[in-house]
């Protein structure tokens, strides 16, 4: 059995409601993965995408949406807020980050 945990990113209302938005469109079996990959001009870029849970992942849940987030990036995230901007000249997620130790001017790409 599969334990949920408390997950160590916390989300904005707005964000889950953007979430929970984005979710209704899903019909396959993928859930919110939570999670970074390297890139971007700072060198690690946020992860926010649908995926198929994998064995190394840390089973969450958001306001009863289900998602995953690698184990190993726990470390990166812990402590991160999510939220979600719906203005006409700035719509999307943005990532607060206490790790990183420096962040590009786009807020998606950050150092630690």
């Amino acid at each position: 059995m599969i334990e949920v945990q408390r997950f160590p990113v916390q989300f904005t209302p707005a964000a889950i409601a953007e979430l929970k938005r984005i979710e209704a469109d899903i019909t396959d079996h993928k859930v919110l993965r939570v999670g970074v990959k390297g890139g971007g001009c700072s060198g690690m870029t946020y992860v926010l995408e649908h995926d198929v849970p994998q064995e190394n992942d840390l089973v969450f849940e958001i306001d009863g949406l289900p998602g995953v987030m690698n184990k190993a990036h726990e470390l990166y995230l812990s402590g991160m807020t999510v939220e979600f901007e719906g203005g006409l000249n700035s719509r999307g997620f943005t990532f607060k980050n206490p790790n990183a130790s420096s962040t590009c001017g786009c807020g998606t790409s950050f150092a630690v």
